[in-house]
């Protein structure tokens, strides 16, 4: 399905019925990262896909930057009618979802956060990121993606997943490769962790319940996301064993466990709290 918002047209599935869970990938990754998430979950839960700018099938001005694309996505839910929802992010998507939970509270009723971060602390963190990300997009467009593909695969962020299957490994590669030259490298421009806003001091003024996912191999975003536990009023950590920064990948059932446990907390409260204000 599409939806165009001003010179963007966002691509998005729905599937399924009952409380809503809105999923956003990762760097690289598309609305494919959650294939089987949704076929799992989709029986309980309605399930909304998006594909973020400069990624999968959505095209347009892909040099939005983070807020404007939080901005958008809110012009998305509102089309679907779908708030309030569970909002769940991955790394790229996870930084998003904070972004826009930040910036739309009332449109979430729980956040789910997978080796995310709320962006880099200094100035000069943020400069040296920004410079880092635009050699990335320079080498991504002389390169070409295959090449970048090539280099990305061999970070040691993700040096776990070769212990993954190799359909598993075959369909990641495929979906990084379905990408395009210039959509990869004005994502690295416009929503890189050095692009967007630090959101540390803002993380004690959101109230919706969070749960922080990462992998006990992922050494940095471990503690990163202890000092973000620290800082917001309600959030749950859980550091998974045997999985590095792609949890959903490496340990796909604990994943799953973890996410529709913490959500289906969440609905049973909401449920209780209807009664007893209907009572």
């Amino acid at each position: 399905m599409e939806h165009s918002i001003g010179e963007m047209t966002y691509s998005y599935e729905v599937n399924g019925e009952g409380p809503c869970i809105v999923l956003l990938h990762g760097f690289t990754g598309s609305q494919s990262t959650w294939s089987a998430f949704v076929e799992k979950w989709q029986s309980t839960f309605r399930i909304i896909t998006v594909d973020l700018p400069g990624h999968g099938k959505t095209i347009g001005q892909a040099s939005r930057l983070m807020t404007e694309v939080c901005d958008d996505l809110a012009c998305l839910f509102t089309h679907l009618e779908i708030a309030p929802f569970h909002l769940v992010g991955y790394s790229l998507g996870g930084r998003t979802a904070l972004s826009f939970a930040l910036r739309y509270p009332a449109y979430v009723t729980s956040l789910t956060l997978e080796s995310a971060s709320p962006g880099l602390k200094t100035e000069q963190e943020r400069t040296k990121r920004i410079e880092n990300d635009e050699r990335l997009a320079q080498k991504i467009q002389v390169d070409g993606l295959p090449a970048f593909v090539d280099f990305w695969e061999e970070l040691p962020i993700f040096a776990s997943q070769i212990k993954l299957p190799q359909p598993v490994r075959s369909a990641i590669r495929k979906e990084r490769l379905d990408q395009t030259e210039k959509g990869l490298a004005q994502s690295l421009r416009t929503m890189g962790t050095g692009s967007q806003s630090s959101w540390w001091d803002q993380l004690k003024e959101l109230k919706t319940p969070v749960l922080l996912i990462v992998g006990e191999w992922d050494a940095k975003f471990v503690k990163i996301n202890q000092q973000m536990q620290e800082r917001f009023a309600a959030a749950e950590l859980a550091v998974v064993e045997q999985a590095g920064h792609a949890v959903h990948l490496e340990q796909h059932s604990l994943f799953s466990f973890r996410v529709i446990a913490f959500i289906s907390r969440i609905e049973e409260n909401k449920r209780k709290n209807d009664e007893i204000k209907n009572t």
